[in-house]
């Protein structure tokens, strides 16, 4: 799955650059979303980001673009590979800015870790 986010300047930190925290921010959000469009009928938190590789400085007015595809899926938790890229405003060339992989656990009702449910017509599962 695609998701992308414009980089404004309240997104930068004090050397104009995008503030890793943001990215962050966004991995959790965007690859959560996709987990549970993959697999809505689960609650899921976030376990786990591995191997978090920060690659460019990222400047206002970029788009950049996630791509998370789905890297496994056991009983109870899900991972998703993400890689970002990063486009400067008039240029048709990509670069990759940032790469990770993130883990989610189904979790129940009481915050337990459950089985994940899934969809009777899986979509690239």
């Amino acid at each position: 799955m695609q998701h992308f986010k414009l980089i404004l300047p309240e997104h930068l930190n004090h050397h104009g650059k995008l503030f890793g925290g943001n990215m962050l921010k966004w991995i959790d959000e965007f690859a959560y979303i996709t987990a549970t469009q993959e697999f809505p009928l689960n609650t899921f938190l976030t376990k786990a980001l591995d191997n978090v590789v920060f690659r460019k400085a990222v400047s206002s007015g970029e788009i950049i673009r996630f791509d998370i595809t789905l890297a496994h899926l056991g009983k109870t938790s899900v991972v998703y590979n993400i890689k970002t890229f990063g486009t400067r405003v008039n240029e048709q060339v990509s670069e990759v800015l940032f790469e990770t992989r993130i883990t989610f656990v189904a979790v129940d009702d009481n915050g337990n870790k459950a089985e994940i449910i899934r969809p009777s017509n899986p979509a690239g599962c």
